[in-house]
């Protein structure tokens, strides 16, 4: 393998990939050949997109709720037997 020198990196760069490689638990070095790999077309993108747009609904249901819900979702749980005869 061959090792090369980046200059003229400029210090909102570098921030960011510091910053993404700490989020994402990864060595700058890693994270820089990720992203010129995909850049170049030689590894592809991964396919999972993680979605926040729901995130604010979470754990936002009360006690009263939950047992509305069970009750309005109980009666499709049921067999109408008289469908099987």
């Amino acid at each position: 393998m061959t090792t090369m020198t980046l200059h003229g990196i400029d210090e909102e760069t570098v921030a960011t990939l510091k910053a993404r490689a700490r989020r994402e638990s990864t060595s700058v070095n890693a994270l820089t050949l990720h992203l010129l790999r995909n850049a170049l077309g030689l590894e592809k993108p991964k396919r999972s997109t993680i979605h926040h747009d729901l995130d604010h609904l979470a754990g936002t249901w009360s006690a009263d709720d939950a047992t509305a819900f069970t009750r309005a979702v109980a009666s499709p749980a049921e067999v109408d037997q008289g469908l099987w005869r």
